[in-house]
C-alpha cells in the first residue's frame, strides 16, 4: 500500500527591516518582535502533528522561524541551501518608482524580461531546487510529516509549478503570507494535493504590504 506524507512549506515570519530594502540573501536580517510571535504561533499550531523532520533555509529569519517548532517537537533543525531565497540583482536596494532603484536608467536593463526573470534566478531553476528539497523531505519523513522553512518567492514558484500555472506573475498576487503554510501531500512519490493555511493570520500587518521580491 502507498503511504501519505505531508511536506509543509513554511514562509518565515516578519523581518525587522526599517529601511525597506530588498534583503534577499543578505546576512543580518532577523525576525521582528511580531515575526517572533508569528513563529511561536505556528509552533503551537503544529505541535500535535506527526512531524518528524524540520529543515530550514540557512538565512537567519528562516532559522529563527524554525526554532520554536524545534523546541516544541524536540527536533534538530537541518539546513538546506536549496530552500534559500531567490537571487536578485536588486538585493540591498530599495525597489520602486519614487526614490527606489528603478528610477535609475542603469537598472532598466535588469527589467527587460519579466518572464525569466532578467533581474534574478530563473523561475524554473527555483522550482527545480525546491522540488528536489521537497522530494528528499518526502523520502526522509515517509509516512509522516515534514516542515521546510523557506521564503515567499521559492514557495510560490514551486506551488505554481505543481499546480500547472505559469511561473511569471504579479508579486502582489502571491498567496503566501508571512508565517503561512503551503502543504503538499504525497501518496508514495506522487503529489496528490496542495493546501494553504495561515496559522498566524490574525497577526499579519493590517497596513499596506511592501513589494516582496526579497521576502
Amino acid at each position: 500500500m502507498s503511504e501519505l506524507t505531508r511536506v509543509h512549506l513554511l514562509r518565515h515570519g516578519e523581518v525587522h527591516n526599517p529601511t525597506k530594502v530588498l534583503y534577499g540573501r543578505l546576512a543580518g536580517y532577523h525576525l521582528s518582535d511580531l515575526g517572533q510571535a508569528m513563529a511561536e504561533r505556528v509552533a503551537g499550531s503544529v505541535a500535535d502533528r506527526d512531524i518528524t523532520l524540520l529543515v530550514s533555509s540557512p538565512l537567519e529569519r528562516a532559522r529563527e522561524t524554525a526554532a520554536p517548532i524545534a523546541e516544541a517537537l524536540k527536533l534538530e533543525v537541518g539546513i538546506d541551501d536549496r530552500l534559500l531565497e531567490a537571487l536578485n540583482v536588486f538585493e540591498g536596494l530599495t525597489f520602486g518608482v519614487g526614490d527606489g532603484s528603478i528610477r535609475h536608467p542603469k537598472h532598466w536593463r535588469n527589467l527587460r524580461n519579466p518572464f525569466k526573470p532578467s533581474w534574478g534566478e530563473p523561475y524554473r531553476d527555483i522550482a527545480a531546487r525546491m522540488l528536489a528539497a521537497m522530494d528528499d523531505a518526502r523520502r526522509d519523513a515517509a509516512g509522516h510529516e515534514a516542515v521546510l522553512v523557506s521564503h515567499q518567492l521559492p514557495i510560490w514558484t514551486v506551488r505554481s509549478f505543481i499546480e500547472g500555472r505559469r511561473l511569471w506573475h504579479d508579486p502582489r498576487r502571491r498567496e503566501c503570507a508571512l508565517a503561512s503554510l503551503t502543504t503538499v501531500t504525497y501518496d508514495g512519490e506522487t503529489i496528490v494535493s496542495v493546501a494553504y493555511s495561515e496559522p498566524a493570520g490574525d497577526l499579519l500587518p493590517q497596513i499596506g504590504k511592501p513589494f516582496s521580491a526579497g521576502a
